[in-house]
């Protein structure tokens, strides 16, 4: 699958901003299945200061000053996106759960800080009991570690109401999980919890839905915004993705944009501003397919 995305987030001020500091995840990653043909992000007003770095997770950021006064502040990030089909293979026989925690914790000297980071507590994702609890019913004896995720992601799905009113980007976890309801982040939190309560390594991805879903096909739940995930380390095949708001394993209508330990390491905007006092946000996105070449070469 080809596409182009468009993400445009506005920023309204009731008053003058003097000074601006941000870091925006926006641009998509290379992945093994992803390729990015193309990515520019123009801001308004234009930057003082506009430098691409990599942050510790591997993720491409843009880190931008503004000290021109302004009352309205625009990120417009388009991109161009090529998703090859994952390899096929049957993960229902990766190891079972028990073996993968040892694995980690047996050669937690020697594995690569790509997992063993994604084990701990994190600003945002802190292990309780009760999602301890939670985790336990589907994580039984010998079972495939690829079948207890997948089982999880679906009790979240039926368990928990999507309620955009009811959570913010700084709830916790444990907050959510009393909810019982909430938003794409809130359950990937609840799935990163659930995992690393036991001592598997999970992370939070965030990304973007295809907007038109095929003919014949519901649309995604999260389509008109950044939408976010979670991906469990699983051997022998390695990170695999699981979408508890929408009870699928991604595949090709999933683009990732960054991942990290929790929403907090991959906001797709934030930083500090001196003045501004209160603020409207508008945020759209669109994720539009490419039929043909001829489409892709004229994006």
């Amino acid at each position: 699958m080809r596409y182009t995305v468009r993400h445009q987030t506005t920023y309204r001020y009731a008053d003058d901003v003097a000074y601006a500091r941000m870091i925006a995840h926006l641009a998509p990653r290379q992945t093994p299945t992803q390729n990015v043909h193309r990515y520019h992000v123009s801001i308004l007003p234009t930057p003082s200061v506009h430098r691409t770095r990599t942050d510790a997770f591997g993720n491409s950021t843009d880190w931008v000053v503004i000290d021109s006064a302004h009352q309205t502040l625009e990120f417009l990030a388009e991109s161009q996106v090529f998703i090859e089909p994952a390899p096929a293979v049957d993960l229902s026989l990766s190891s079972d759960w028990e073996s993968a925690r040892a694995l980690v914790e047996r050669e937690a000297q020697t594995t690569t800080r790509d997992v063993i980071q994604y084990i701990f507590d994190s600003p945002m994702v802190q292990s309780v009991p009760e999602i301890t609890d939670y985790a336990r019913t589907s994580f039984t004896s010998g079972r495939s570690l690829y079948v207890a995720v997948r089982e999880l992601t679906r009790r979240i799905h039926a368990d928990f109401r999507y309620d955009p009113t009811v959570t913010h980007a700084r709830t916790t976890v444990a907050e959510a999980f009393a909810l019982r309801a909430g938003v794409c982040q809130d359950f990937a939190h609840i799935g990163i919890a659930a995992m690393r309560s036991l001592g598997l390594p999970a992370r939070y991805v965030s990304g973007y839905l295809r907007t038109l879903p095929p003919p014949g096909h519901e649309r995604l739940v999260g389509a008109d915004a950044s939408h976010a995930w979670f991906s469990a380390w699983i051997p022998p095949f390695g990170w695999i993705d699981f979408d508890p708001t929408n009870d699928v394993v991604p595949r090709d209508e999933h683009i990732t944009v960054a991942w990290g330990r929790d929403y907090g390491d991959v906001a797709p905007i934030h930083g500090i501003i001196t003045g501004g006092s209160e603020q409207m946000i508008t945020v759209g996105v669109d994720v539009i397919p490419l039929l043909d070449e001829a489409d892709a070469s004229m994006a």
